[in-house]
């Protein structure tokens, strides 16, 4: 078979692992705008709504997904093959959290009811989801939250506050951690819902970020009414649900892209400034390098894992430690030697791609979002090394 001619999404997890990568290749070269590569900032949905909808009329944009609810059944193995690509190519995040964290929870815990609404309408770009799960003193400890569901006739009735809601301005459902039995020790009495963002009684509003940029959002519910259907899973066991996703997801929070694509910066930025070649940069370059070399070597043995479809363990949290405070040094030796430019917050001239205060601030939240680092190194002493917590 021709590796340029792309097949049927159905043949997709067929496919010789290096095969199936020159055909992802060949895909994002015909279908990704090459104006939306790399972005400084995360994309809007309607920034990224075309390239969304490319992937839903071909098929592709949902690919861990079973066939039968519309994904493409990749194994693990294809699923991070995909990601390396479009991290690769530069391909910018869509509004994913229907299609990463709520679809496979709803193929996992829902009921067919809830399968048969929810899931066509995430593929169709009709539903656009946001995550309510941290709260103003609930988010590295997220079991903590005091965002509240009472049982009222068919509703429950929500109140409370959610923040850091990524991207909500653009949502038209949220998916939520509530507390719905306070008397329960504060890992258990908390049950997960699907909440209408056009329901009356939520407010949201955008926090304006350093980089003047208005990513993240808190949201306000005030009495507002969810229809019982729309819990999913059991009643108070919403934390195992949760605790399924995060493992999930720290593997991804720690891919060495972050911090492959900002040293390659780096030297970019170094050559500009003229002191690519002077020696206290050599060996603070070489020794940023011989780190990130370290962490893909980690990441490698994770990846392996999950492509002999073993689970990731509470260690997973070391990948996510150092990533993120590696990106952190490197765009604080950006930072350093990018003099003026230093105090821009747009790219420098000449080079879109190349912009170190962006990258910078961009950083800093790294080492607290998906868990601050803090808590992850708890987990790490508490499951790994066995000490008291």
């Amino acid at each position: 078979m021709d590796a340029l001619r792309i097949p049927a999404p159905t043949e997709l997890d067929s496919l010789e692992e290096e095969h199936f990568r020159q055909v992802v290749r060949a895909f994002l070269h015909e279908n990704y705008p090459e104006e939306l590569r790399n972005p400084p900032k995360r994309l809007h949905w309607s920034e990224n709504k075309p390239w969304y909808m490319t992937l839903a009329d071909k098929g592709w944009l949902c690919p861990g997904w079973p066939k039968e609810h519309g994904g493409l059944g990749l194994s693990p193995a294809k699923q991070i093959i995909l990601t390396e690509e479009y991290e690769r190519y530069g391909v910018a995040r869509t509004n994913d959290h229907g299609i990463v964290m709520l679809g496979p929870l709803v193929i996992k815990y829902g009921t067919e009811a809830q399968q048969q609404h929810f899931l066509p309408k995430i593929l169709t770009g009709e539903h656009i989801w946001c995550q309510g799960y941290s709260e103003p003193g609930a988010g590295s400890d997220l079991a903590a939250l005091r965002c509240e569901a009472v049982p009222d006739g068919d509703d429950y009735v929500v109140n409370g506050q959610k923040i850091w809601t990524t991207l909500a301005t653009d949502a038209n459902w949220i998916f939520l951690l509530v507390r719905t039995d306070k008397q329960a020790k504060k890992q258990e009495g908390i049950s997960f819902l699907l909440v209408d963002m056009k329901t009356p009684g939520i407010t949201v509003r955008p926090i304006i970020n350093l980089e003047l940029h208005d990513e993240f959002c808190e949201v306000f519910f005030d009495n507002v009414r969810v229809p019982k259907a729309n819990l999913v899973g059991q009643l108070n066991k919403g934390w195992d649900m949760a605790k399924a996703l995060l493992s999930f997801e720290r593997i991804f929070l720690g891919s060495p892209r972050q911090s492959g694509y900002a040293l390659s910066r780096l030297r970019i930025l170094a050559e500009r400034m003229g002191v690519f070649e002077d020696a206290e940069f050599q060996d603070r370059y070489t020794r940023l390098r011989l780190e990130l070399e370290d962490l893909k070597a980690l990441y490698g043995t994770f990846v392996a894992k999950l492509k002999r479809g073993e689970s990731l363990g509470p260690d997973v949290s070391m990948l996510k430690i150092i990533q993120t405070e590696l990106f952190q040094r490197i765009t604080d030796t950006m930072l350093e030697i990018a003099g003026e430019n230093a105090g821009l917050l747009e790219p420098m001239e000449g080079n879109r791609n190349l912009h170190p205060t962006g990258q910078f601030i961009q950083a800093r939240p790294a080492t607290i979002y998906g868990g601050s680092n803090e808590i992850q190194r708890n987990i790490l002493s508490k499951n790994v090394l066995g000490l008291p917590g």
